[in-house]
Formats: C-alpha cells, sequence, structure tokens
C-alpha cells in the first residue's frame, strides 16, 4: 500500500500544484473540494462531505494550505483505496488538471495523449521528493528504451554532450522538460511522429501497464477445437487475448500462478511452433509465427512464472528499485567522502603547519649551530695564535739555554754528551707537548660532535615516533579510502623511510664519533703518559747539570724548566689567560 500511495501522491502533487496559482502553497477551499470529489470519484473511494466540510470550516486555523490537506488527504482517501480503480482514468484526470498550465506552446512531435504517456512515465521514474524531478540516469533509461522501440541505435556520445550542457543548478528535469526533450526530436531524428508514438506507446505499456510482452498468435479453442488468431498480452500474473491489437473486444484471460507451467509441443495437425500453458484446471494450445517468438513466449512466460513463484515484482519495477538504491547508496557514499576528505585536508593542514613549525625550528637551531660553529673556529684561531706565541718564547729560552751552555762549555766538557741528550729530549718534550694539545683538542671536537649528535638523534627520534605514531592512525582511518589516500600514505612512508634512513646514518656517526672519541682520549693518556715521562727525565738531567751557585734573596719560582725560567709578572700573565682559556670553553 505504500509504494502505491506514493506512486499516488506523484499524480496529486501535479493536480495541487497547477491548483496553485501564485507558488504560495496555497489553494481555496473551493478547489480542494472539487479535487477531493474528483479523487474520490476515480479511485472509487466513498465520499464523505461531513467530514469534507468540518475539515475546511471557516476559521483561523483552518487548513488551506499542502501541509493543511494532507491530512484529510491520507485519512480520508489515500487510506481507503483499494487496488480496483483504473489508474488511466486517475492519472488522466490528474493530468487535465495540470496540462493547460504546464505544456509549452512550441509545436511538438508528438500529440498530446503520447505526452500524457511521457508524463505517466515521468512520475513513475521520478524520485521520491517533491518537487518532482528526473535525474540523469533514469532520463539516459527511458531514451534508450524509446531508442530500442523505435529500432534505432543508441547515441551515447550524443547523450554524454545533452549532459554537458545540462543546467548544473538543477539535479534533474521536470515532468514538462522531459515532454519538451523528447518531443523536440532531438534523441529520435530520422523517425517520423508514427514511430516515435509507438515507440512511447510500447514503452508505456511496459512500465505503467507492467506489459511484459504482447503480439498476435493462433489458440486453440476449448469446445470447436478450431484454431483462431488472437492478440495476446503478457502481465505478471495474467495473460489476456483479444480479438485485435485496439484491445477492445477481450476474448478471455489465462490466470498465471507458482503451480502454473509452459511446455514445447511437436508440430501436428499441420500446426508449427506449438507450445502448452498449464493451469489449475484449464490446458491452452498456442501456435506462434515462427520458432524465434515460439522461444521467447515460452521464455517470457516461464519467466513470469518464475516471478510469482519468488513473490517478486516486475522487472521493471525491480530494476527500477535497484537503481534507487545503487544511487541513493552512492549519494551516501560521495557524502561519507566529501566528510573524510574534508577531515584529511583539515589534518593536512594541521600537519603543514607542524612541518612549517619544525622547518623554522630546525632553521633556527642550523642558525644557532653555524653561530657556535663561528665562535668555535675563532676561538680556534685564538688558540693557536697564543700557542705560536708560546712556543716563540720556549724557542728564545732554549736558545737562551743554549747560549749559557755554550758559554759554559769549556768548564762542562763532562757533562756535553748528556747536554746534547738533554736537547733531544726538549724536542721529544715539545713533540709529546704538542701532541697532548693536539689530543686535548681532539678530544673537545669529538665530545662537542658526540652532544650535537646527540641531541641531534634524540630529536630525530622524537620526531620519528611522532610521525610513527600519525601514519598509523592514518592507515587505521583511512583504511577504506580511494587511490589519493593510498598516495597520501605513501608519501608519509616516503619520508618516514627518509627519517629512518636520517636516524641510522646519525647513529652510525655518533658510534663513529665514540670510537673516535675513545682514540683520542688513548692517544690522550699515552701523551699525557710520555710527557709525564719526558718531564720526569729533564727535571732529572737538569739536576745533574744545575751549577752550584749563590743563592738569591728574592724566592725563586720553580717550573718544569728548572728554577727561574719565568719571572714572577710572566707567570701571572700565563695564569690570567689559562683562566680566560677555562671561561671561554
Amino acid at each position: 500500500m505504500g509504494s502505491l500511495k506514493d506512486e499516488l501522491l506523484k499524480a496529486i502533487w501535479h493536480a495541487f500544484t497547477a491548483l496553485d496559482q501564485d507558488h504560495s502553497g496555497k489553494v481555496s477551499k473551493s478547489q480542494l473540494k472539487v479535487l477531493s470529489h474528483n479523487l474520490c470519484t476515480v479511485l472509487k473511494v466513498p465520499h464523505d462531505p461531513v467530514a469534507l466540510e468540518e475539515h475546511f470550516r471557516d476559521d483561523d486555523e483552518g487548513p488551506v494550505s499542502n501541509q493543511g490537506y494532507m491530512p484529510y488527504l491520507n485519512r480520508f482517501i489515500l487510506e481507503k483505496v483499494q487496488d480496483n480503480f483504473d489508474k488511466i482514468e486517475f492519472n488522466r484526470m490528474c493530468w487535465t488538471l495540470c496540462v493547460k498550465k504546464n505544456l509549452t506552446k512550441n509545436p511538438l512531435l508528438i500529440t498530446e495523449e503520447d505526452a500524457f504517456k511521457v508524463w505517466v512515465i515521468f512520475n513513475f521514474l521520478s524520485e521520491d521528493k517533491y518537487p518532482l524531478i528526473i535525474v540523469s540516469e533514469e532520463i539516459e533509461y527511458l531514451l534508450k528504451k524509446l531508442t530500442e522501440a523505435m529500432g534505432g541505435g543508441w547515441q551515447q556520445e550524443q547523450f554524454e554532450h545533452y549532459k554537458i550542457n545540462f543546467d548544473d543548478s538543477k539535479n534533474g528535469l521536470s515532468a514538462w522538460e522531459l515532454i519538451e526533450l523528447i518531443g523536440n526530436g532531438q534523441f529520435s531524428k530520422g523517425m517520423d511522429r508514427q514511430t516515435v508514438s509507438m515507440a512511447i506507446n510500447e514503452v508505456f505499456n511496459e512500465l505503467i501497464l507492467d506489459v511484459l510482452k504482447q503480439g498476435y498468435m493462433m489458440k486453440k479453442g476449448h469446445r470447436r477445437k478450431n484454431w483462431t488468431e488472437r492478440w495476446f498480452v503478457l502481465k505478471p500474473n495474467i495473460i489476456s487475448y483479444y480479438v485485435s491489437e485496439d484491445l477492445k473486444d477481450k476474448k478471455g484471460d489465462i490466470l498465471l500462478d507458482e503451480n502454473c507451467c509452459v511446455e514445447s509441443l511437436p508440430d501436428k495437425d499441420g500446426k508449427k511452433c506449438l507450445f502448452l500453458v498449464k493451469c489449475f484446471d484449464k490446458t491452452f494450445e498456442i501456435s506462434a509465427s515462427d520458432k524465434k517468438k515460439k522461444q521467447e513466449w515460452i521464455q517470457a512466460i516461464h519467466s513470469t512464472i518464475h516471478l510469482l513463484k519468488l513473490g517478486s515484482p516486475p522487472p521493471h519495477k525491480e530494476a527500477r528499485q535497484r537503481r534507487k538504491e545503487l544511487r541513493k547508496k552512492q549519494l551516501a557514499e560521495q557524502e561519507e567522502l566529501e566528510r573524510q576528505m574534508k577531515e584529511l585536508q583539515v589534518a593536512n593542514e594541521s600537519k603543514q603547519q607542524e612541518l612549517e613549525a619544525v622547518r623554522k625550528k630546525l632553521e633556527e637551531a642550523a642558525s644557532r649551530a653555524a653561530e657556535e660553529e663561528k665562535k668555535r673556529l675563532q676561538t680556534q684561531v685564538e688558540l693557536q695564535a697564543r700557542f705560536s706565541t708560546e712556543l716563540e718564547r720556549e724557542k728564545l729560552i732554549r736558545q737562551q739555554m743554549e747560549e749559557q751552555v755554550a758559554q759554559k762549555s769549556s768548564e762542562l766538557e763532562q757533562y756535553l754528551q748528556r747536554v746534547r741528550e738533554l736537547e733531544d729530549m726538549y724536542l721529544k718534550l715539545q713533540e709529546a707537548l704538542e701532541d697532548e694539545r693536539q689530543a686535548r683538542q681532539d678530544e673537545e671536537m669529538v665530545r662537542k660532535l658526540q652532544a650535537r649528535l646527540l641531541e641531534e638523534e634524540s630529536s630525530k627520534r622524537a620526531e620519528l615516533e611522532k610521525w610513527h605514531l600519525e601514519q598509523q592512525q592514518a592507515i587505521q582511518t583511512t583504511e577504506a579510502e580511494k587511490q589519493e589516500l593510498e598516495n597520501q600514505r605513501v608519501l608519509k612512508e616516503q619520508a618516514l623511510q627518509e627519517a629512518m634512513e636520517q636516524l641510522e646514518q646519525l647513529e652510525l656517526e655518533r658510534k663513529q664519533a665514540l670510537e673516535q672519541y675513545e682514540e683520542v682520549k688513548k692517544k690522550l693518556e699515552m701523551a699525557a703518559d710520555k710527557t709525564k715521562s719526558w718531564k720526569d727525565k729533564v727535571a732529572h738531567h737538569e739536576g745533574l747539570i744545575r751549577l752550584i751557585e749563590p743563592g738569591s734573596k728574592n724566592p725563586h719560582l720553580i717550573t718544569n724548566w728548572g728554577p727561574a725560567a719565568f719571572t714572577e709578572a710572566e707567570l701571572e700573565e700565563r695564569e690570567k689567560n689559562w683562566k680566560e682559556k677555562k671561561t671561554t670553553e
């Protein structure tokens, strides 16, 4: 009943909107009374004038709008409708109310009767929402049916071009736009008016009258056993046969149910292409015009009986319902995809902002690292200059000592060999000091490199864990997405792989720096041991060659090179430089 009510409402909606002259959604009470009376008449529903008058009583709350009319329409008319009325008569009544107002005045290639049939087909194929429209998929379906009925070939490219020029502001065509589209002959070029009319009638019979197949065949009588030509019409539960195709003189019906069957018969009594339709109480022998027609009729009747067994609706109604469900599903999927795309876009924008912030932080870190590197280089230059000065001073002192030794060589002939050994020791000590200084610098460089690598590794690891977590979340939320989401996931995986490679590289560099640090540390220890050993030897030999001289009144300063190697002012200067160096480091 629900499906029948929906189909009736579509035709009634056309009639109501035709009565709504100013498009305000309101119709005068007198017009609604006339419309209600006509509906009761064609739908064979008892007319209740008292209920109608009470419903449209004259007061401020009188329901004279579309919303106000619907309660009466449902309660007193549609809920009482039985499937015993003439659907064509009902549609024609509604058509009569709306045709003059809406049908275009432009000359059409179809008659008004054909326009009426197209209007009824529109109500069958239109969407179940108001205002009524027919979507492009259903337009294509109808035009294909008409083209096949006219014996022409379907021009898909022409229809695609028509869809391109279709008004994007609308989701489909109204009934009158559809009539104008078919009536202007755009998709029936080369076809005469009669062919188009026959095609419309054939599609109307199939979709509206549920005619599954029709045509002339010979039927054997039950009493006289004579063969007579009849016009057969197959519907979902009945086969009617008439004297001719004008359907004016009906001769009988073959009621079909799930217990009926159809069988092919061999040729006999001069009749060919025979088949048999067995029902509960009667059997009908029929002769088709040729083998092809015979097979078509057997297949059509067999399919109809099979649908009755399954309790399924006619094929065209089932196909229409499937198309509507498919469009509803596609619309839901599209809405869901749009929602996911919006969410993904928001997430992408957020990710871009995060990446921009990370980029700025990296730039700042790089700037700080460059500044630190610049300071380190400057410090290194200063240290090198300071060390060169110290080296020159030490060379000067060594020269002075050599001069003193040369002056006293005549007196210290027995110590000459030891003096030479002492000079060699001084050279080795200088090398050891140089090694120690270099080892300390290498240690400092390795320590800073290790600290920087550890910091970068920690930052990269945190960033990697964050990206990995975001990738896992993105994979869980976008697993059912289309190829575009898959591309985003591949890009993130590439970024993750690059980050992993960078992390591995940093790990390798950290290990190498650690190894270098261990090597430099060993060198430093060896240099320190070597320096200490040489210092001990030098001190020992200096003690051996030190001359016994009168002591000074002032206290002597003792250094690695013996007494009186530096003045007190020089020592204070060295101590001051050493403190500044420690503060800088």
